[in-house]
């Protein structure tokens, strides 16, 4: 069984693969603190709720919080017996290339969504990222990774708005009900909202225009599937996107040792 674990800026998750489907996932907010204890103490008492007996053979990670990794591995080899593969670690071997400037460190997250869009649409994909970062991660049409955006998160824009203007409040992030608001929190709503739908609109068109094909626009990320009421921004979503991602890299990895 396969514990495959996304750690995030915001949050980590794990998921339970069996070979064919998730048997369960949870989160927890990403601490660098927290013990290989705590997160074992953590995910036995969600697995014990659930009421699920099976024996972790293999873990996969991939994190963007490089100091969280330490612990990570303590935690699968102390309660697991197993050494994971670490995406982004020279011994992780990718089932697609990476083709960017010599030197640059590419986030294992855009990795391996890279890999899952590919193994789940072919090649010539846009994937629009909605995480602590909004990212868009260019496909090619065999699959390499060819570069991208980042832009700065929405909940992010969020709180540095309204950090920065003592007189502008925190609000949720929602699709108003029209473009001019009438008040302080429908005003801020309305730019970030639609805002974003610009954002996010005009940086696929520039890509598209760049790139000279057809090309799909994938999306993942908690506030996706919000965005796709605005306009029809994105071909498909896809929840599961990064998790798929990792049983295609660890199967790839398996199959690869075997060999």
């Amino acid at each position: 069984m396969l514990l495959a674990i996304d750690c995030g800026n915001t949050n980590t998750v794990f998921s339970i693969w069996d070979g064919e489907k998730f048997l369960a996932t949870w989160r927890c907010s990403t601490e660098h603190q927290r013990t290989a204890d705590q997160y074992y103490v953590w995910l036995a008492t969600l697995m014990q709720m659930r009421k699920l007996e099976v024996e972790i053979t293999d873990v996969i990670i991939s994190s963007t919080v490089p100091r969280v990794v330490f612990n990570l591995r303590v935690f699968t080899d102390r309660y697991f017996n197993t050494r994971p593969i670490v995406v982004g670690k020279p011994e992780c071997l990718l089932p697609v290339a990476v083709r960017v400037d010599a030197g640059t460190a590419v986030g294992p997250d855009r990795l391996v969504n890279t890999v899952s869009g590919f193994d789940l649409y072919g090649g010539d994909l846009i994937i629009v990222d909605f995480g602590t970062a909004t990212t868009f991660d260019v496909v090619d049409q065999d699959g390499a990774y060819i570069g991208g955006v980042i832009s700065p998160g929405v909940n992010l824009s969020l709180e540095a708005l309204s950090q920065a203007a003592a007189a502008l409040p925190h609000v949720d992030v929602t699709k108003p009900a029209k473009v001019i608001g009438t008040n302080t929190v429908a005003c801020m709503q309305s730019g970030i909202f639609w805002g974003y739908v610009g954002l996010v609109n005009g940086i696929c068109e520039q890509i598209k225009a760049e790139f000279g094909r057809e090309m799909k626009v994938i999306s993942t990320g908690g506030l996706a599937p919000l965005f796709q009421q605005g306009h029809a921004l994105f071909d498909h979503f896809e929840d599961d996107l990064t998790m798929h991602g990792l049983t295609v890299i660890h199967k790839y990895n398996k199959d690869t040792q075997s060999k």
